[in-house]
């Protein structure tokens, strides 16, 4: 594996995965999140969805790769927990804004 370091939004968005106060911290007040074919619009929707989400999942994230495509750092990532098909390798699509998460789509 090749050693890689994020960018500091996607870096603490990763550190604060079980943090929602945190997590909200990474993200412009009107970042717009992707994720289980749901979109949640402003910090406070983000942040309502990850404590939720964590709470279920327990889900824990281990980034392996960084690549930068059409304008956005797509970051790969393991993640394993309380779900089906668990682990699974995501990808998670940043839009960084002035040294914040402007916008962040997870995928498989």
């Amino acid at each position: 594996m090749n050693a890689f370091t994020l960018p500091e939004p996607m870096a603490a968005y990763f550190a604060a995965e079980h943090n929602a106060e945190a997590l909200a911290h990474c993200f412009t007040a009107q970042a717009v999140m992707k994720d289980d074919g749901h979109i949640y619009t402003g910090v406070n929707a983000i942040q309502a969805f990850m404590a939720a989400a964590s709470a279920k999942y327990r889900a824990t994230s281990v980034p392996f790769a960084l690549d930068r495509e059409d304008g956005v750092q797509v970051v790969r990532a393991k993640v394993t927990g309380n779900f089906p098909g668990s682990p699974i390798d995501l990808s998670y699509r940043f839009r960084l804004e002035r040294g914040l998460i402007a916008s962040l789509e997870i995928t498989a």
